[in-house]
């Protein structure tokens, strides 16, 4: 079995490691964690560089601990933040607790035989310490000092919003997690960005200090653009892994559009495809740009990886749709994922059924007159729903009414308008 440490240095996900030890360590099989904070009821595609992680461990033969921080949640990771998110309640934070469970179970066999997956939630010992309790058995061991001269620390007491004490414990809360799966699970390594490195140390320094035992960290790198903006924004709206919060066809978008100076990177970083293979998409870029076949390539193997090929078929699907093909088995709420950025009217039901077409198409904005709406169905640029109308004076049909909720009007090949019943 290869060195994980290895494979994370060829697939651009290795930042640093707490000591040249771990390399020795996981040619065994040794448990390894990585935690996620439960702020969203979706993961987002800044943790799929964790979850990758955790995978290549997997893949390894070494079994994967992915903890949720159910307790953790209700005060917020400092680390990487200018200001103090507002705290979530309790039951926000179970609800996206279940949101993660059901993403991280389409990226880690938890059947696996060999090296299983473990989904952990700390909120389930950490509700056992009191106050009192957590300080006299966890907080006695730490020093303020070394707690002051972590780097995340630093950075907000620098910062223009300054650190409140909830955030300052969150490395002890954190530390204690590695020491309990310690206990637990025999788990010595964790896992994480960056970022993480002074959460991460905090661990490794407690459990060496009560449980006399070297214990080990490895970071990634933070992962940006080329332009130096980090990754997982899209016009400052982040790319969730649940459907439901970002639709299979954006999804799809957001890595179809990437440049061509990051996506040799990224697939890296987000597929398991092999060396050779990345060099024959690297060659294709070289000369034939213009097909984009690397994008694609990430786009598709990334896209089915989070949302299957029902997923993918459904965004490939979306892409035909806005070059004019079938609408297909698409429904509304696809439609209206496709079509968010394209110009749209709301009309009252009784002005869209039975009207006329070419008085829809001036209703809804996309021609100024009915001669406009004949003229153009003359010359076969009239569409409804992607297929052509010869005759604009015939009415309007609940056919052709997706979702019972809205229709396409398309004049041209590119110009569109939804139409959305209300």
């Amino acid at each position: 079995m290869p060195n994980v440490v290895d494979i994370l240095k060829a697939r651009g996900l290795f930042q640093d490691i707490t000591s040249p030890d771990l390399v020795r360590v996981v040619e065994q099989p040794t448990p390894v964690y990585a935690g996620f904070d439960p702020t969203s009821s979706s993961l987002q595609v800044g943790n799929f560089v964790t979850i990758m992680g955790l995978a290549h461990f997997q893949r390894c033969g070494h079994p994967v601990i992915a903890l949720v921080g159910g307790a953790t949640g209700l005060i917020g990771d400092p680390s990487g933040k200018s200001a103090e998110r507002n705290l979530l309640s309790a039951e926000d934070v179970e609800r996206n607790v279940e949101g993660i469970r059901e993403n991280l179970s389409r990226f880690l066999d938890f059947d696996s035989k060999i090296a299983p997956a473990r989904l952990v939630n700390n909120n389930d010992w950490m509700k056992e310490f009191s106050f009192i309790g957590f300080l006299r058995d966890v907080g006695k061991y730490f020093r303020v000092g070394a707690m002051l001269d972590k780097e995340s620390v630093k950075a907000r007491l620098e910062g223009e919003f300054g650190m409140s004490f909830c955030e300052f414990s969150y490395q002890l809360l954190q530390a204690y997690d590695f020491l309990h799966l310690r206990d637990t699970y025999g788990c010595r390594i964790q896992i994480g960005g960056s970022d993480q490195w002074g959460n991460i140390t905090a661990g490794t320094e407690l459990i060496r200090r009560l449980r006399s035992e070297e214990a080990y960290g490895l970071t990634f790198p933070i992962l940006c653009d080329s332009s130096g903006k980090k990754f997982g924004k899209s016009a400052g709206n982040s790319i969730y892994l649940d459907e439901r919060r970002t639709s299979c066809y954006d999804f799809y978008q957001f890595f179809l559009r990437t440049e061509d100076g990051d996506v040799l990177r990224l697939l890296r970083v987000f597929t398991f495809l092999p060396e050779e293979e990345l060099q024959a998409l690297e060659a294709s870029m070289r000369t034939e740009p213009e097909k984009r076949v690397a994008q694609h390539r990430l786009a598709e193997t990334i896209t089915r990886t989070v949302h299957g090929e029902a997923g993918l078929r459904k965004a490939l699907a979306a892409s035909e749709v806005l070059f004019g093909g079938s609408f297909g088995d698409l429904t509304a709420d696809d439609l209206e994922g496709i079509f968010a950025n394209v110009p749209s009217a709301v009309l009252p039901q009784d002005r869209v059924l039975g009207v006329p077409l070419a008085d829809l198409a001036v209703a809804a904005g996309l021609c100024t007159s009915k001669g406009e709406v004949r003229r153009l169905a003359a010359n076969g640029g009239f569409y409804v729903n992607n297929v052509k109308v010869a005759d604009p004076l015939i009415p309007a049909t609940a056919d052709q009414v997706i979702g019972g909720r809205m229709l396409v009007l398309r004049s041209g090949r590119k110009s569109y308008r939804l139409v959305k019943i209300g």
